[in-house]
């Protein structure tokens, strides 16, 4: 049975030594559970004797480490990716800053990289890091990514609670295969993905310092929160095994519970203590409400900050059924807006955005909200895929118990152990009461304001083109990808008369610890097409133009899967020529690669860098990126070919290319699968889109985003676009087969004469041709082209930080301080916090 209270306190008075095998314990001289430890590597889930090898992380010491790219082939990229974007004279002064970078500070820039990268992970890793976590502005919004999923297939399950019940035990699920190693790595062609990020998914959380962030992990919990009108609940789901303690039904029981008693307290006054909306603060706001929060050790507010943060994930039960496309986006990203006589009752108080979130309304449409630190969207997407596959293969083996699992080994059943086999486990749901002060109440009243203004402020449409999909567009010899790429370009050009710059990511998995790169979607050829599709010209004309920019398109993405890109390459010697100007060590790298003592203090990792299955590469601290108000020296004047002296900005960063490139417009991404309805983000600029989108064999899913300029008018551009497009390639190629998608049968193509020698004639033409429903003008691909959209599909890479456009506000963002205060630790007892609910009978 759960311990009281009172006894868990009594409990950790008596605990004052602690016991550094507890999850969260750390001992310092002021204790508190006000945060979770640095995120530690995988490796450390399981004690070394217990642990055994693997499937999961088996390949990491296989991995090749991400390589530092040529500077001078950089340069031309870089070049490449600005002169369709910039007119002729802003282009000769860049080409003129670029020349001067590579005859002075870039090739010293360079070997410091390189020196700085031996030992080391990755070339970007740390500075990837810091620019999420020294982001100060609320994370919803402009961060934060979504998956809407499809609806469960299985009828029944289509309500709230059955549905947030099957998908809780299928995460758990997934997090149980995570643990144990027994998740099937990612592959592309036989080749191995790394594994990294999965370690670093569940039990994690982005937590404020008024330093910066950092994240924290509890590599042993248990539990999951469940948020059910801004009101939060808790209970353990897993052993100390990592084996569930539920089945369905148990799970739906106690969200059943849950959902009961929030419907007790009115929304009105519930909304009075969402504590959750502080989430969507600045976050150095954030982190001073975190101080008030935990300002007594020990206390109700402390406990329970510390059991949010800790959490597996949190489930968010929402109230409303969101109906249209748009409603349904906006709920998953950043939740509904409304406000009744003065109090905001929408959605966007059910959410706390410092972890993964699964959100299900009330009629069971279900998404996916995570902070994405330490994941990408092709992370998630695999969980994602697995929960939505795990969900339905449960569901057939109530039909037929022989049906396969996806799933290595499951727990065993709960319903059939001994009740002391579970361990000290609360399976009950505690309902956590916050301690609402003045501070807290006035803070919350302010973050929720804000938060609404900034829902206001940004509008979303989604587009669900079912005229065709991959299979067309390979049919026709196209990357599906690139198609769809010059369909935005062309749609936006269609309405402002101008090339602005467009960003997607290619995913760099393939490499140790490798994340996403960036993918310059503007080229020479693109904007040839463009102009050729608004001109009055022969069909052929502009289809040609189109396969151009198509195979530069390819091209171009299958080099930045290689890492061989130029934007991460150009953001680390710019990092570090930053922290030159900041009087860092740089210099104290020896050739060896490793750093002197106290060289640089990292704030947001813990020291040593590994994974499981590879051997650590230890390396010293590392300080985090540290930014500046405005930039020294100018493009204007002469060049010298000297180094710069510490205060001079080198000619390539303070040329007017860097800003324009690092100025998104169009941000688009490129993730799901066939489990996903819609998948997006918010716009990464004022003046731009966020654009996510999903290509299936028959359809295309688009979820558009911006600060209210003319979203439905774009989208409704793309539309016509795709239209058209459909017409031009009907009326000048020649149809590649006959089947209407992928999958069908070849024996319409054997129906031909030429395929029927001796056949009678007479006889096979009698009757009236019937036309195929399905016939649509839906080429099958050719085996060339179905292979191309296989190879360009994986090497996508989903969502990340760069992809959000930050980069360019982490640029200009202000000096921050070099140290980070040590975070707290926290009680070492496990508590029973929080009021427990009684439960239904079954």
């Amino acid at each position: 049975m759960p311990n009281s209270l009172n006894e868990s306190l009594a409990a950790d008075r008596n605990d004052a030594n602690g016991d550094l095998s507890k999850p969260l314990a750390k001992q310092t001289e002021k204790s508190a559970p006000t945060s979770l430890p640095p995120v530690q590597d995988a490796q450390a889930t399981y004690p070394p004797s217990e642990r055994k090898a693997g499937v999961t992380f088996a390949s990491q010491d296989k991995l090749p480490k991400l390589p530092i790219p040529d500077l001078e082939q950089t340069c031309r990229k870089y070049l490449a990716a600005l002169k369709p974007l910039q007119p002729a004279r802003d282009h000769a002064d860049t080409i003129a800053a670029v020349e001067e970078f590579l005859k002075g500070e870039g090739p010293d820039l360079q070997e410091r990289l390189k020196r700085y990268a031996m030992g080391r992970t990755s070339y970007i890793e740390q500075f990837w890091y810091d620019s999420y976590l020294n982001y100060d502005n609320p994370v919803v919004l402009n961060l934060n990514p979504f998956f809407l999923l499809e609806d469960d297939p299985t009828p029944h399950r289509n309500n709230q609670v059955t549905r947030a019940a099957s998908l809780a035990i299928s995460s758990l699920s997934f997090v149980r295969a995570v643990r144990k190693e027994e998740l099937a790595p990612d592959t592309i062609r036989g080749t191995p993905l790394c594994m990294y990020q999965y370690s670093r998914m569940f039990g994690t959380a982005r937590v404020p310092t008024e330093n910066g962030c950092i994240i924290g992990q509890d590599a042993n919990a248990k539990h999951i929160v469940v948020m059910a009108r801004g009101q939060f609940y808790w209970f353990d789901v897993l052993d100390d095994n990592s084996d569930l303690i539920f089945t369905e039904k148990d799970m739906s029981l106690n969200l059943q519970a849950i959902v009961d008693d929030a419907q007790q307290t009115p929304i009105e006054d519930a909304a009075k203590g969402a504590i959750g909306v502080l989430s969507t603060e600045n976050r150095k706001i954030w982190a001073g409400l975190r101080d008030i929060l935990t300002r007594d050790e020990g206390s109700n507010n402390a406990d329970c900050l510390a059991i949010v943060d800790s959490a597996l994930f949190i489930l968010c039960l929402d109230y409303t059924e969101p109906q249209s496309g748009p409603d349904l986006c906006m709920n998953m990203l950043c939740g509904s807006s409304k406000v009744e006589r003065g109090i905001q009752i929408g959605t966007c108080t059910n959410r706390w955005y410092d972890k993964l979130q699964i959100i299900v309304c009330a009629n069971g449409s279900a998404g996916i909200n995570f902070e994405h630190t330490g994941v990408d969207g092709h992370t998630v997407l695999r969980m994602a895929s697995d929960v939505y596959t795990d969900t339905i293969l449960r569901f057939a083996r109530t039909i037929n118990g022989q049906a396969p699992s996806l799933w290595a080994t499951s727990s065993p059943d709960p319903s059939k152990r001994d009740p002391g086999s579970f361990g000290d486990v609360n399976t009950t749901p505690h309902k956590l009461q916050w301690t609402m002060g003045p501070e807290l109440s006035t803070a919350l009243r302010f973050a929720e304001t804000r938060l609404a203004d900034l829902i206001q402020q940004n509008e979303f449409e989604t587009l669900n083109f079912a005229g065709y999909g991959k299979n067309f567009m390979t049919g026709m010899g196209f990357s599906p990808d690139a198609f769809v790429q010059m369909a935005f370009q062309a749609a936006y050009y269609g309405l402002y008369g101008r090339h602005d710059c467009v960003y997607e990511p290619a995913m760099t998995k393939t490499f140790f610890h490798g994340r996403t790169e960036a993918v310059r979607a503007v080229t020479e050829e693109s904007t040839a097409f463009v102009r050729h599709f608004w001109a009055d010209i022969p069909p052929i004309e502009k289809v040609e133009a189109l396969k151009k920019a198509c195979q530069q398109h390819t091209a171009i993405t299958k080099e930045s899967a290689k890492a061989q890109g130029q934007d991460r390459h150009l953001y680390a010697l710019f990092c570090l020529w930053q922290r030159a100007m900041d009087n860092e060590e740089i210099d104290a790298y020896s050739t060896d690669g490793r750093s002197s003592p106290d060289a640089f203090s990292d704030r947001s990792l813990s020291p040593t860098f590994s994974s499981p299955g590879r051997r650590s590469i230890s390396s010293e601290d590392m300080t985090s990126m540290h930014h500046q108000n405005g930039r020294n020296g100018s493009t204007g004047g002469s060049r010298s070919s000297r180094a710069p002296t510490p205060q001079q900005m080198p000619a390539i960063f303070a040329d007017a290319g860097w800003d324009k490139l690092n100025n998104t417009i169009l941000s688009t991404s490129n993730c799901g699968n066939p489990c996903l309805r819609q998948f997006g983000f918010g716009p990464t600029s004022g003046e731009g889109f966020g654009i996510g989108y999903i290509i299936k064999d028959d359809s295309i899913s688009i979820c558009a985003s911006s600060k209210h300029r003319q979203t439905k008018r774009f989208v409704d551009a793309i539309e016509s676009y795709l239209l058209e497009m459909r017409k031009l390639l009907r009326q000048t190629q020649q149809r590649r087969g006959t089947s209407s998608n992928k999958g069908s049968s070849r024996a319409r193509e054997a129906e031909g004469p030429q395929h029927r020698p001796g056949l009678n004639p007479r006889l096979k033409s009698r009757g009236t041709l019937i036309p195929s429903v399905g016939g649509k003008g839906v080429d099958t691909p050719t085996d060339d082209s179905s292979r191309m959209e296989s190879e360009e599909e994986e090497l996508l890479g989903g969502y990340g930080f760069f992809d959000a456009g930050m980069l360019r506000q982490a640029l200009k963002a202000g000096k921050l301080h070099e140290e980070r205060p040590s975070e707290k630790a926290v009680g070492n007892a496990r508590r029973s916090v929080g009021k427990r609910l009684r439960l239904a009978d079954f």
